[in-house]
């Protein structure tokens, strides 16, 4: 419904067919750039840097998260690191890390890092400091060992805060993976196309990368809701 709205509001040319064409004209580009072979290795380039880039932000945003909600040395010392670098916007970082890597792929991984991490580790350290007390006082009370309270209580507890966080950093993700690729050069990913469509007025190829960014980042978050469903059941039951 949806792309056939889209394709009679062009037909009617409600809006000028140089900014908003037909659904049509959008999946023929997006046809015929993988059959030419101009969409697929940018989409696996950016697929691979964004997948790179969210598996390191996972591994290092969930330890410290957990760590700095479970002490309040760790929490007073980096909070107000964490708290600035995740309110500082990431374009602000493009021409410090041209400076210091170059127009090169590290440069894109590390602003995909910067963007999503910061997320994972809010939620993380957020999921710790709301445990239910009283879940605590009766593991105290059962005996529960310091291991037992962190992976029977505390971590269960905070599963849905670190699935929540994952999904912003998956978006905050790809948002800096898109910076990178525009602004920081390089040549490839579907930055790269998206830049290049504008450049020369291709609006049917500018939609369809796109269409494909959004086909991206909802089978990513989609991804995550199963995930979710698999490891923590509990929480569709307390939705019904």
């Amino acid at each position: 419904m949806f792309f056939l709205l889209w394709e009679l509001l062009a037909r009617a040319e409600v809006i000028n067919a140089l900014f908003f064409p037909k659904a049509s004209e959008m999946f023929s580009a997006m046809y015929h750039g993988f059959v030419d072979g101009t969409i697929l290795p940018e989409l696996w380039h950016s697929l691979s840097n964004f997948l790179i880039g969210l598996t390191i932000s996972i591994v290092i945003g969930i330890p410290v998260g957990l760590l700095m909600g479970a002490s309040r040395v760790v929490d007073l010392i980096l909070s107000p690191y964490v708290w600035a670098m995740a309110s500082l916007p990431r374009v602000a970082l493009i021409p410090l890390l041209i400076l210091i890597m170059g127009f090169d792929n590290s440069m894109q991984l590390t602003i995909i890092v910067l963007s999503a991490v910061f997320p994972i580790m809010v939620n993380c350290m957020a999921g710790v400091k709301t445990v239910d007390p009283s879940l605590l006082r009766a593991g105290r009370v059962f005996g529960t060992s310091r291991v037992q309270t962190y992976s029977k209580i505390i971590f269960p507890f905070t599963l849905p805060f670190v699935i929540a966080g994952v999904n912003q950093g998956i978006a905050r993700g790809l948002v800096g993976m898109l910076i990178g690729e525009l602004l920081g050069g390089g040549g490839n990913g579907l930055g790269f196309i998206l830049d290049r469509a504008g450049d020369q007025f291709d609006a049917p190829m500018l939609y369809a990368v796109l269409i494909l960014l959004a086909v991206m980042s909802v089978g990513l978050i989609q991804s995550m809701r199963l995930l979710e469903q698999r490891a923590a059941p509990w929480r569709d039951t307390l939705r019904t």
